[in-house]
């Protein structure tokens, strides 16, 4: 059973249950649904096997039925620092424009800070405005272009949000995380 973290308006977020064989499932028809980006299951079982204390998900209040995901990790990026990534983020369209997505962001950034990460990254289709106005509130920076980045050959941005001393340190300057 998935792990109920908080409940705000009739919607519940929870920590995903990597032995919910049907979370995944819902999961995945969520993505492949609402992204542009075509991702295979093994994309998926990556993220979720490999972080699944990572993986928020979302339903109404007293509902089985997810209507908003958000999928991350977190690494050692070049040994130096530890990066958080959010990999996916999707909101049932009949959902959006109630803070869902706002809550999954802020919850992942929340429970990364606790584990120590320096910086967040992520990347998204320069024509998204929504997700561009999303992650800059939070003070996510636009730090590159990625010219045909998507298989739809839509360009994409890559945000990072410094979150610690670290991330504002040239990486040459920086001592192996220990």
């Amino acid at each position: 059973m998935s792990l109920l973290l908080t409940t705000i308006n009739d919607i519940s977020y929870y920590q995903f249950d990597i032995n919910n064989q049907d979370e995944f499932k819902q999961i995945s028809q969520l993505i492949s649904k609402h992204l542009s980006e075509p991702y295979s299951i093994y994309v998926y079982w990556y993220f979720l096997n490999n972080w699944p204390q990572y993986c928020y998900t979302v339903k109404k209040q007293n509902s089985e039925i997810i209507i908003g995901v958000i999928i991350s990790k977190l690494e050692p990026h070049r040994e130096v620092r530890m990066r958080g990534y959010i990999g996916m983020l999707v909101i049932d369209p009949q959902y959006r424009k109630m803070g869902i997505a706002r809550n999954l962001v802020k919850l992942t950034i929340e429970h990364m800070k606790i584990d120590g990460v320096d910086e967040m990254m992520l990347e998204t289709e320069v024509i998204n405005q929504g997700a561009l106005n999303l992650y800059e509130s939070f003070g996510f920076l636009r730090t590159k272009r990625l010219y045909r980045y998507y298989l739809n050959t839509h360009d994409a941005y890559r945000l990072i949000l410094p979150l610690s001393e670290r991330s504002h340190k040239r990486i040459a300057f920086l001592p192996p995380i220990v």
